[in-house]
């Protein structure tokens, strides 16, 4: 008996299903994504990954963070709490006009400010954690 793509895809840890996303795409994309997962992960190193609605990657720590969403001309950071973060370097460039959701998207040859991403990255989880107190 073979296995489904289905039952193979349960089979994988979230990471690896990432790790497959970048390989798979094979262009700007998949390094830019790779890029911001490193950036992710290094702004906070105890995050989780997470694999939803049918393959897109999304980053938590005592809550969501944000989902990595690849496009044909775009690889999309949605912060899920984006319109409460304070944004000095003006990196949000997508989704302005929610109450709650803000996006980066990331064109082919976009530089990344990591600094400004990385405090982006950590605001998000002071947030989550600042929610998760008021129990």
């Amino acid at each position: 008996m073979s296995k489904t793509e289905t039952e193979t895809a349960a089979e994988k840890s979230p990471s690896e299903l990432i790790d497959e996303r970048i390989a798979a795409l094979g262009d700007w994309r998949g390094e830019m994504l790779a890029r911001l997962r490193a950036l992710i992960r290094q702004a906070e190193p105890e995050v989780v990954e997470e694999w939803k609605w049918r393959g897109v990657p999304v980053w938590y720590r005592d809550g969501m963070i944000c989902t990595g969403e690849t496009y044909k001309a775009v690889v999309k950071l949605t912060f899920a709490k984006g319109a409460t973060l304070d944004d000095p370097s003006k990196l949000f460039n997508s989704s302005l006009d929610g109450n709650v959701r803000r996006a980066i998207d990331f064109h082919e040859g976009d530089a990344v400010d990591e600094e400004a991403l990385t405090a982006l990255v950590q605001a998000a989880v002071a947030l989550n954690r600042s929610k998760t107190k008021r129990r």
